[in-house]
């Protein structure tokens, strides 16, 4: 008996340390990811916030955050907004030299250019959207969440734009160029059956 509990205590004991083992390369295997980057760049400063200066007025533009000190990598976070429906539809998050940035924001300004914003406007729209896009039922891209703790200690509540969305005081879905035509049809029934069938419009090519 005594033999018999000495080797359960040996093998409770083994797998007590199997246990912390493998919870400590987890916890290294995250502070190695994406997430693991993200919340140790969101205390170095702020280099780059801005918005597309048209967002309000084609309802389509992209939200850019940068981090990182003068020297060494910079993380970028990218949001993709649709303010007239979906909210949140895309999300990137890159690690980049200083020059890749600066050669990545002059890229995206030449197609919708780009404007300075206080963080705390920029963090403070995309959770009025998020929220205003979830009561249509869209929920936000999937790294929206890690993404977003990029800001850090940006307190969004420190802004004070309101903002409109929707077009004309509904919400106006326009399919994208790699949506089919049935999952167009599907996003109109959801905003219909949320919103009725004069409670918002809708484009969908073809």
């Amino acid at each position: 008996m005594g033999a018999s509990n000495l080797a359960a205590k040996r093998a409770a004991k083994a797998n007590r340390r199997k246990a912390i083992v493998a919870q400590k390369r987890k916890a290294e295997a995250a502070e190695g990811s994406m997430a693991g980057q993200v919340i140790r760049s969101a205390a170095l400063p702020i280099r780059d916030c801005l918005v597309a200066n048209n967002l309000f007025d084609v309802g389509m533009g992209t939200l850019i955050l940068a981090r990182g000190t003068a020297v060494g990598p910079v993380l970028v976070a990218a949001f993709l907004l649709d303010t007239f429906c979906r909210g949140v539809k895309d999300v990137t998050l890159r690690s980049m030299t200083a020059d890749q940035l600066e050669s990545y924001i002059d890229m995206i300004d030449d197609v919708t250019p780009l404007v300075s914003v206080e963080p705390s406007h920029a963090r403070k729209l995309l959770r009025d959207l998020v929220h205003w896009s979830g009561s249509l039922g869209f929920r936000p891209h999937r790294d929206f969440a890690t993404a977003e703790r990029l800001f850090g200690h940006v307190d969004p509540q420190a802004g004070e734009a309101a903002f409109e969305f929707g077009q004309g005081g509904k919400p106006l879905y326009m399919a994208g160029p790699t949506e089919s035509h049935s999952e167009a049809r599907r996003q109109v029934e959801q905003l219909r059956q949320q919103l009725g069938p004069d409670g918002f419009h809708y484009i969908i090519p073809g």
